[in-house]
């Protein structure tokens, strides 16, 4: 199944879960209330997410007068693939790591690590900011600002349940218990799985971007084998911004855990070997294999 048939099964999930927690509360008039201020604070968040992550994990904005051939390529990718320019931050770690967030395609910033740029071939780092293209392209800061809309109003409506719910419905206080503390881990887990599914989406659609999956595959594999020795004191501080990068900066997951953000970088790399044993013509954009990078 594709990442976007994934996506809308789960979304579907999140709905079912959400209005089921609404019927218990005996009616349509508390779940509505609770959705709309669930709505307006990650509408609030959503337009203003973008510089919050950027600001908690120290990053600092570069051009071509500053870093002329990190933004130059970035530029490239960007004209290649049809998209309007992003902002481009340089974020001043040793491990390497990089990350995309913004609105839309054209209230965008992609941000990587100056680990990244000093340890990574030319051909790597392209492949790592066309991924973060691609979740721009592919508007997954949109899809996951829905999920956590209903991802909180999942979690009040749980807490409302537990006052103003039908408590002979529900099994009793113990149900109404079992409501409160499970209908929110069963959110979350759903918005774990929905990111899981965005990063495969983004693998793929930045191989594309790239021209070639095998490259994203090499740099997966050295950033994650770089991730497990090397801190990334920022995200450290901020661990709610770990979900971003394009390989979880706290720690390494061997599979597809229930409760990672990011799938197993093996079933990724695996996944790009198999676009690459296609056969297709790969190719968007001419990358040059030239550097320092600067910034």
């Amino acid at each position: 199944m594709s990442g976007y048939g994934k996506t809308f099964i789960l979304m579907a999930a999140l709905t079912a879960l959400f209005m089921g927690i609404g019927a218990m509360i005996g009616g349509a008039g508390g779940a509505v209330l609770a959705l709309v201020f669930a709505a307006g604070m990650n509408l609030f968040g959503y337009w203003n997410a973008d510089k919050a992550v950027l600001r908690m994990t120290g990053a600092r904005e570069v051009d071509l007068a500053s870093a002329p051939d990190f933004v130059g390529m970035v530029h490239r990718l960007a004209d290649g693939a049809g998209m309007p320019r992003p902002k481009v931050y340089v974020i001043e770690t040793d491990q390497p790591n990089a990350f995309a967030t913004g609105r839309n395609p054209e209230n965008a910033a992609v941000a990587a690590t100056t680990g990244l740029l000093r340890r990574l071939t030319a051909e790597e780092v392209a492949a790592v900011m066309a991924h973060e293209l691609a979740h721009i392209q592919n508007r997954d800061t949109l899809i996951m600002t829905v999920t956590a809309t209903f991802a909180g109003a999942i979690g009040m409506l749980a807490n409302f349940a537990m006052f103003f719910g039908n408590r002979e419905r529900a099994g009793g206080v113990l149900g109404m218990i079992a409501v409160m503390i499970f209908a929110p881990l069963a959110a979350g887990l759903v918005q774990m799985a929905i990111s899981r599914s965005r990063e495969y989406e983004a693998d793929k659609v930045g191989a594309a971007i790239c021209g070639n999956p095998m490259w994203l595959a090499s740099a997966l594999q050295k950033i994650d084998a770089f991730a497990k020795g090397i801190d990334n004191v920022q995200a450290e501080r901020n661990p709610a911004v770990a979900h971003m990068f394009i390989i979880n900066p706290l720690h390494a997951h061997k599979r597809d855990a229930l409760f990672s953000t990011h799938p197993a970088t093996a079933n990724r790399i695996a996944a790009l070997e198999a676009l690459a044993a296609e056969g297709k013509r790969w190719g968007k954009v001419g990358v040059a294999a030239r550097g320092p990078w600067g910034g």
